[in-house]
């Protein structure tokens, strides 16, 4: 923290390459330190006349990155030269860190040859607590010497008398699990065994460490680590299936989210454990969501967060995460951090970061207290004060080493001899909501401060009843008459007995999990909106073509009718109608025989119209060639040449089709695995690689059709339609190939409508784009539908 007339200043390096990692916990703590420096500088009773700022530096939580960002801001520069101080417009009152107590413990021996105060927000370790060797640190978290203390009597508390301890192979693991193996002793009780989470090995060796947990009869285990050692063992704990095992946590990992708690509900379910006291900042979570990427302060360190917390990314050179997906979406800045709910914006349980908080305030009350020094009675030599312009480290050093603080909370902040605070901790249990989730319920509390017999609160009353839809689980290490409430599984109900029971195949439970009741039965019905149009859709539609067909009856005489083979266009327009009427198979309730025929009529009715379209199209390309000289092809122009393509290609289409119902016919289903909570009443195909093939035919056709009249639609001909062919079979083999993945990615009753969807599509596709245009000049241009003029069209073209 400095006092500054400036504005705050962020140094986002020294990595040149970025930390390869980034915590929302982190930008929160930042963020708190610009809230409550906010609130002192508007406070003018506390500094009144005077701005507090600070500077940040990102060490990646690396030590060399901790260091030097600590010289630097001794030396007031954008780089560190020892022994000299090169800010001159605003004195360095203290620095807050490290978090980590191995890095604190380098910078204190550092900072305290110059007696500069150094208060950590987070580092817990004992070896910090020696005055001698660190005399100007100071920490608003208690030493672990007391939360060792507390656990071994938690555990004692509990009258677990046969336990096993678990610590990293650190200072920080085998520091604390000592003590607690002492107390415990000293208290009667037993260790069962003594395990250390090797660091360096790349598994902690978790497998040993797990298969003596496993195997060890001790029913309580403490394990004394952090979360990211504590990972390794976990997942090695769900490979072995560990169970029956009560855990007793360290605060550095009781209130974790670096441990996934889905992953790992059951297994760590009914943990205890001490956890840094929680508190509450009133406003903070408004001021949390105030922040933008593009703020001059932090803005880089935002922008990551920005790109994490959205998943997207920011157009530039080069993305703040240096992420390559291109597949994200652009950032915009203007997204809204309120939609979210992530540990930076989570406010629910403040601990490390009221820690932060209180260590501003601490700041903040000793210059105040150093500013109100009155002249002739300051603690100085010669009664003199300092002065809150240019103060020396060690005179703010001693205001805040006689400080004593009230919060919001009630607790009096102050500090010991040793730069200690009050031991206050709170006793946290881990419980499965009703929804499921893992909750950390605060269940006691543990301060060393408080009289000899309330230094220990906890509430050991234990539950009396489960709601309906929920199960009583016993939790481990504790008696029979403890339990928690945990939800039934998926398709369970609760019973009297407090048991959970699978409703039968056809049931599902109501809402409270309390009673069975019929699934609702699913399937593309005439009544609801979606089957009703697409019914007046197939139906309506269906008059279309035989409306075509009257009118090409009564104009059959005229050129353009002639000219489009008038028996091949009769017959398409039948069998188009006939498409438009088989898309009604597929809505209602399935029955056996629909399920039987419905595709098979599908295919062997488009298959009738492609192939028309087929054979129009080779028609096309022989009726050109036969007009030149020596042409052998005059007699494959004739009308059984067109019979004989239809023929054989609706026969191979009628030979797959019977070779599907012989061997894997469709048969009706009710499917009660795509939604559990439904029955879907559907047809299954039976063969889906019959189904496939069937389409793929109507493809193979089409694609044929469309390669054939893309190349005729230039022939010189009196009335060339090829280009009309060309357009209807595009059309058409968009439709299906859109219907593919659209086919494969829905369920339910919204599969049927989307091959009813197409079939009326690839329909209308062809009806439009091979009779729209000669309707028109029937009805509207009857001076073109003349011999004289597709006569001189002819001569035109060629």
């Amino acid at each position: 923290a400095q006092r500054k007339h400036m504005k705050h200043s962020l140094v986002p390096d020294p990595p040149s390459d970025g930390c390869p990692w980034f915590y929302f916990e982190a930008l929160q703590h930042l963020q708190t330190v610009r809230f409550a420096l906010d609130e002192i500088n508007k406070n003018d009773e506390i500094l009144p006349n005077i701005t507090l700022g600070f500077r940040a530096y990102d060490s990646c939580a690396l030590l060399q990155y901790d260091l030097e960002g600590t010289l630097q801001m001794l030396t007031g520069l954008d780089r560190h030269i020892p022994n000299y101080r090169c800010l001159t417009d605003a004195p360095l009152s203290s620095i807050i860190g490290s978090a980590i107590s191995a890095h604190s413990v380098v910078l204190a021996s550092i900072l305290g040859i110059y007696k500069f105060p150094q208060v950590s927000h987070h580092s817990t370790s004992a070896i910090l607590s020696d005055h001698i060797r660190f005399p100007s640190f100071l920490r608003t978290v208690p030493s672990d010497v007391f939360q060792s203390k507390g656990l071994a009597d938690l555990v004692v508390l509990l009258r677990w008398t046969w336990v096993g301890l678990v610590a990293a192979d650190t200072d920080y693991g085998q520091l604390g699990v000592q003590i607690i193996q002492q107390e415990i002793v000293k208290a009667g009780a037993c260790v069962a065994f003594n395990e250390k989470i090797l660091t360096s090995y790349p598994d902690r060796n978790a497998p040993h460490i797990v298969k003596i947990i496993k195997t060890s009869t001790a029913k309580v285990v403490v394990l004394y680590a952090t979360g990211y050692d504590l990972v390794y063992l976990l997942n090695e704990m769900a490979k072995q299936n560990v169970t029956g095992k009560t855990f007793v946590a360290n605060a550095g990992w009781s209130t974790t989210t670096v441990i996934s708690l889905d992953k790992f509900s059951t297994l760590l379910s009914g943990t205890i454990g001490l956890a840094i006291q929680s508190g509450t900042i009133p406003g903070l979570k408004q001021f949390l969501n105030t922040i933008n990427p593009y703020m001059s302060l932090g803005g880089v360190w935002i922008k990551i967060f920005w790109e994490l917390a959205f998943n997207c990314r920011f157009i530039s050179d080069k993305n703040e995460t240096g992420s390559l997906d291109t597949n994200l979406k652009e950032c915009t800045g203007s997204e809204n951090l309120e939609s979210l709910q992530n540990t930076y914006n989570d406010v629910s349980q403040l601990r490390w970061t009221y820690s932060v908080y209180t260590v501003v305030l601490v700041l903040a009350n000793a210059l105040r207290d150093l500013n109100n020094c009155k002249k002739g009675e300051g603690p100085f030599s010669k009664r003199l004060c300092a002065n809150i312009k240019g103060f020396k480290p060690w005179q703010l050093l001693y205001y805040m080493k006689s400080m004593r603080l009230r919060l919001n909370s009630g607790k009096e902040v102050f500090f010991d001899k040793n730069g200690d605070p009050p031991a206050v901790y709170d006793i946290v249990n881990w419980q499965l909501s009703p929804t499921g989730d893992m909750r950390f319920v605060k269940v006691g509390s543990y301060d060393t401060a408080a009289h000899p017999g309330n230094i220990f609160t906890i509430n050991t009353i234990c539950s009396q009843s489960c709601p309906p839809g929920f199960w009583k689980a016993a939790r481990r290490g504790e008696p029979i008459c403890c339990f928690q409430c945990v939800p039934c599984p998926q398709g369970e109900i609760s019973n009297q007995t407090g048991n959970c029971i699978k409703c039968p195949w056809d049931m599902w439970p109501n809402p409270e999990k309390s009673s069975c009741l019929p699934k609702p039965i699913e399937y593309l019905s005439y009544e609801e909106p979606l089957g009703t149009t697409l019914a007046c859709t197939s139906t309506i539609s269906s008059l279309v073509p035989v409306i075509i067909l009257k009118l090409f009856i009564q104009f059959k005489a005229t050129p353009i009718v002639k000219a489009n083979n008038y028996s091949l266009s009769c017959l398409l327009l039948l069998s188009l109608s006939f498409c438009f009427l088989c898309s009604l198979m597929f809505i209602g309730s399935p029955k056996h025989g629909i399920c039987l025929l419905r595709q098979a009529a599908f295919g062997i009715v488009f298959s009738l119209s492609v192939a028309c379209i087929l054979a129009k199209t080779i028609m096309v390309v022989f009726a050109f060639m036969a007009t030149k000289p020596d042409s052998n092809l005059k007699r494959c122009t004739s009308p059984w040449m067109s019979y004989m393509i239809i023929s054989i290609c609706l026969f191979l289409q009628f030979i797959l089709c019977i070779t599907w119902l012989s061997i894997n016919p469709p048969f009706l289903e009710q499917n009660i695995e795509t939604q559990p909570r439904l029955i879907i009443l559907q047809c299954n195909e039976g063969s889906p690689t019959a189904f496939w093939c069937m389409l793929g035919y109507l493809g193979l056709l089409s694609t044929i059709s469309f390669v054939v009249a893309f190349l005729a639609r230039r022939l010189p001909d009196s009335f060339n339609e090829a280009k009309y062919i060309t357009f209807s079979m595009l059309a058409f083999l968009s439709v299906w190939v859109s219907y593919i993945p659209a086919s494969l990615s829905s369920q339910g009753r919204y599969t049927v409508a989307m091959e009813v969807f197409a079939i009326l599509a690839s329909s209308w596709a062809i009806v439009f784009c091979m009779f729209a245009p000669k309707c028109f000049i029937i009805l509207f241009r009857p001076s073109m539908n003349s011999r004289e003029y597709v006569m001189k069209k002819g001569q035109n073209m060629k």
